[in-house]
């Protein structure tokens, strides 16, 4: 049984990450656990829990700027957020009940280490592209801080961007500050139904490339669909696309009216209004529609757009699979039975074949023991990131191996 560190201040957080230096002990980084299986397993010595370091620090609604502490519940986030009509423009996803947690239990320390995005991505970007500034601690147990408090803060090497999605390895932050948005006035979905992938891809494709602004796009074959809790979906009796618009009313409804006559040769056509629009994408953006079965592994593959329907027929050629498309048929999330390999040989095949890279998100432990987790790195940049790893926390103490053995 490992040891809890739980620092309840900055100064803290600090010395017990110097006293794991010094005596060279290893540290699971956590704030409330609910990505803990997220990334190879870890055998650390000590658990450095950052739960007390909670809470809002600063937020300027009219300055589209929050400061928060890394431990702070996403819950509470979002509901001063929507407090004040604002959002996180990266719709990050609450993961926690894929890894059997409750909803909401995710810390925007979390969010941003992982650089987790939900559908919007497509248009606002990643996590990282509204991370604006950090202090932490770095595993030499020395204290820093980078970027700022203002959306243009240029001041060199971008150590904001490095550590998000490094998972923890390279430095434990204390406090973020994030770039948050207006929330949208209206939001609706226009439905097509019945298409094949490659078809839907197709149809994503030109409404993307329209001129009414898509803030999401994504397709759920049939057998996925009936998993949705919103009736014209799991009802549709086929495969559903959806492609959701945002912003004042009037341009809403005259954009889904357009979006709608511009689709209409795809198939046929609905459309989603607030409250149903709202929970289809949040079941997108949580990937519920993949949740029933908790032995399945689930993978999630960044390919080409072009390349998603062929590289997901390859996999399904070999594999028993369910899956669906997000960010306009870029993102690929896949369930497969945890038999063998868990379809890694099959997955990283066929997205190598479309120069795309697969993470392997959920999986008992000796699977992700035995499975590069993430997309393994050619020498060169391995040897990369090794050497940012020496520069950060050469004694390997913090979160050692999750990203990759020996870093």
């Amino acid at each position: 049984m490992t040891e809890t560190l739980k620092p309840a201040s900055a100064p803290q957080l600090r010395d017990a990450i110097a006293w794991a230096a010094a005596e060279e002990a290893t540290l699971e980084v956590m704030g409330l656990g609910s990505k803990r299986g997220l990334g190879r397993p870890l055998q650390a010595s000590h658990t450095l829990d950052l739960s007390a370091l909670a809470g809002v620090l600063s937020y300027e609604p009219s300055e589209l700027v929050l400061t928060a502490r890394a431990g702070t519940p996403m819950r509470e986030i979002e509901a001063l957020l929507r407090e004040n009509r604002q959002i996180l423009g990266f719709e990050p996803p609450d993961l926690a009940p894929l890894f059997g947690g409750r909803e909401g239990d995710g810390t925007i320390g979390g969010v941003i280490a992982s650089n987790l995005a939900g559908p919007r991505r497509v248009k606002a970007g990643a996590a990282r592209d509204h991370f604006l500034g950090m202090s932490g601690v770095s595993g030499r147990g020395e204290a820093f801080k980078a970027g700022g408090k203002v959306v243009k803060n240029v001041t060199g090497y971008d150590l904001c961007k490095l550590l998000a999605g490094s998972f923890g390895t390279l430095a434990v932050m204390d406090e973020v500050t994030v770039k948050v948005l207006p929330a949208p006035d209206k939001a609706r979905t226009v439905l097509v139904f019945g298409l094949d992938d490659a078809r839907a891809a197709a149809a994503m494709a030109d409404a993307l490339n329209s001129p009414f602004e898509i803030s999401a796009a994504a397709h759920l074959p049939a057998r996925v669909a009936s998993r949705v809790d919103v009736s014209y979906v799991r009802n549709a009796g086929g495969a559903v696309t959806a492609l959701r618009i945002e912003g004042t009313a009037v341009s809403v409804a005259a954009r889904c009216a357009a979006l709608r006559e511009r689709l209409g040769s795809y198939g046929a056509v609905e459309e989603l209004h607030s409250m149903n629009s709202a929970k289809l994408w949040r079941a997108i953006r949580d990937v519920a529609p993949l949740l029933p079965d908790p032995r399945a592994v689930i993978w999630r593959l960044s390919v080409p757009p072009s390349e998603g329907a062929r590289a997901a027929a390859a996999i399904a050629a070999v594999r028993d699979v369910e899956l669906f498309y997000d960010w306009g048929g870029g993102l690929i999330w896949l369930a497969t039975e945890a038999a063998a390999d868990g379809g890694a040989a099959a997955v990283r095949a066929a997205v190598g074949a479309s120069g795309g890279h697969a993470t392997l998100i959920r999986a008992a432990d000796a699977l992700r023991s035995a499975v590069p987790v993430f997309e393994p790195q050619p020498g060169a940049l391995g040897a990369l990131t090794a050497r940012v790893k020496d520069g950060f926390d050469p004694r390997r103490i913090l979160n050692p191996g999750r990203m990759y053995a020996g870093v």
